[in-house]
């Protein structure tokens, strides 16, 4: 058991993470050149994530030593960043991670009107220098936040036996502080 959460939680998370690894890159492979997120591209991992608190426990049982030996990031960065801007923690990275630099969308109606998107704005000037906009992107070419989220949120809820979805800073999970 990670802190709160049992073994069979946590690989639930893990089966759900791999879902959302599938589908971003077929997301991401669909949108080819209009995505200009790669290794090392570190624009979107800033500071003051907070996740919840069965990621939380992932990053705990995976990260153990990372956690407890090495220092976060400078503050204003992600402290999961090493020098060279890679995450120290790919693997184990929660779901906001998994699905930065996806053109975003929150939900669609039934009538499939759109909520509001959102994009890194490297990936903005990508779709500008193909003649697009986010706004002109199809529903079907952007990441729905709302169903994953509420799937996440669903697995917290079942683990921990609370419907109060408690947040944990990532930089809070370092030993160390700077």
């Amino acid at each position: 058991m990670a802190g709160d959460f049992a073994a069979a939680d946590l690989h639930r998370l893990e089966d759900l993470h791999r879902q959302v690894d599938g589908q971003a890159a077929e997301l991401a492979d669909r949108l080819g050149p209009r995505l200009v997120c790669r290794r090392g591209c570190h624009d979107c991992c800033q500071d003051d994530l907070t996740v919840l608190e069965i990621e939380a426990a992932l990053i705990r049982e995976h990260c153990g030593n990372l956690l407890a030996e090495a220092d976060p990031a400078p503050a204003g960065r992600c402290a999961f960043l090493d020098d060279q801007g890679a995450c120290r923690i790919y693997r184990w990275r929660p779901y906001v991670c998994r699905t930065q630099g996806l053109p975003l969308l929150w939900f669609t109606d039934q009538e499939g009107h759109v909520s509001d998107r959102d994009i890194c704005p490297l990936n903005v000037e990508a779709l500008h220098s193909l003649g697009e906009n986010l706004a002109g992107l199809p529903a079907a070419d952007c990441w729905t936040i709302g169903p994953w989220e509420g799937r996440l949120a669903s697995l917290q809820a079942e683990a921990s036996g609370q419907f109060e979805l408690r947040r944990v800073p990532l930089r809070s999970l370092f030993f160390r502080s700077l």
